[in-house]
């Protein structure tokens, strides 16, 4: 018979218990560390409506201004609108600016529908960024009527600090800007990178075919001190990405384009509702057609606008329903879904409402427009 001692016992209890509270406490440690950044994430606040004096609506693109400049302030919100006071798409003229500490909404550009070295004229789309010295860059997808049946090819637009037109960029490898802009900005030179998604686009009438033709494209402009930036070289670095015309929404294609570590390029592949991975962005001389998938389906349902958190990780607004999506590019898991508008007028709640997203200067929350009420919303 085996002899149990009593201090024996005593020890291994003490040890067994220290042992659980260990490993209770790296638990409940465990727990209280965010395993992402949505769940961080616990209020939403109105801002501003983004409609100006001339009734411009259908917010798209949202940038936050790295550097004071003429009209604008460090960390004000430029916002771009699609659609002028009467809906019509393709047709809005005007860039507002959301200042966070005077909480005030002021116009910064308004140009004319005309826009004779613009084919097509303007219709502010998603396609904006502003650099580091001051110039703001945005696309035109412009249309006549509303509707892709008079879309023309649309350009790229230098904007001056004041609002001014400084030049216009247009040619082959444009048409219709239409994805957020991933950026690298070192001041004196800067690589854009812009997904067109109007090349063999035709009308939105009755069942409209899904064309494989969009591209992105990378711009490689210098900036000497107080000129405009000039295109040095522009390379399509990837195509093939299907396009549609659409009565609701213009266009779907590829919208979010985010820059990552080891120089990859994340874009969201609307139509095939998927993220694609393009390998060497900056340095490639030829298109990677697709790329490689990084992740699809699941959580995503038509994503559409991105943008990268602190970490690393992607949030990417759904198209087809009121959610943002985390993904951890590492791995192409996807962690969270959070809704983010949930108007239940769409089915499903949100759907279409949701388009552009950036990061706010704090890197703890990010801006958002919910396009069904011309609003834009900060997520903190």
């Amino acid at each position: 018979m085996t002899r149990l001692h009593l201090s024996s016992l005593g020890l291994s209890c003490k040890a067994l218990s220290l042992a659980m509270l260990l490993a209770l406490g790296s638990v409940a440690q465990a727990a209280d560390e965010p395993q992402g950044f949505l769940p961080t994430i616990k209020k939403h606040t109105v801002l501003t409506s983004t409609v100006p004096d001339n009734g411009d609506q259908n917010p798209y693109a949202i940038v936050v201004a790295p550097v004071s400049a003429g009209k604008i302030q460090k960390d004000d919100v430029l916002i771009t609108n699609f659609n002028n006071a009467a809906n019509l798409q393709g047709v809005g003229t005007t860039i507002v600016n959301y200042n966070p500490t005077t909480k005030k909404l002021s116009l910064f550009a308004q140009l004319p529908h005309e826009l004779a070295t613009c084919p097509g004229g303007v219709g502010f789309g998603t396609a904006m960024t502003m650099l580091k010295s001051g110039w703001v860059i945005v696309g035109s997808t412009p249309s006549n009527d509303g509707t892709t049946d008079t879309k023309g090819a649309g350009c790229l637009i230098v904007l001056d600090s004041q609002g001014k037109v400084a030049d216009v960029w247009s040619g082959p490898n444009i048409n219709d800007p239409w994805g957020n802009m991933a950026v690298i900005d070192n001041g004196s030179t800067a690589t854009l990178f812009v997904s067109n998604a109007g090349f063999g686009v035709g009308s939105a009438k009755g069942a409209p075919p899904v064309v494989n033709q969009s591209t992105v494209l990378r711009l490689e402009l210098t900036i000497a001190d107080g000129k405009p930036p000039v295109i040095a070289n522009q390379t399509v670095v990837a195509g093939g990405f299907g396009e549609q015309a659409d009565k609701g929404v213009f266009l779907i294609g590829p919208t979010g384009l985010a820059l990552g570590k080891e120089d990859k390029l994340y874009v969201s592949d609307a139509l095939g509702n998927r993220i694609s991975e393009i390998w060497d962005a900056t340095t490639r001389t030829s298109s990677a057609g697709v790329g490689r998938t990084l992740t699809h389906d699941g959580m995503l349902l038509r994503p559409l606008a991105m943008t990268m958190t602190p970490a690393g990780h992607l949030l990417v607004t759904n198209g087809q329903n009121g959610k943002v999506v985390e993904i951890d590019p590492a791995t192409g898991k996807q962690l969270f879904a959070r809704w983010i508008d949930a108007n239940r007028a769409q089915t499903p709640p949100g759907n279409g409402d949701l388009f552009g997203i950036a990061m706010n200067s704090a890197g703890d929350g990010f801006y958002y427009v919910e396009d069904d009420v011309n609003m834009l919303v900060l997520a903190k």
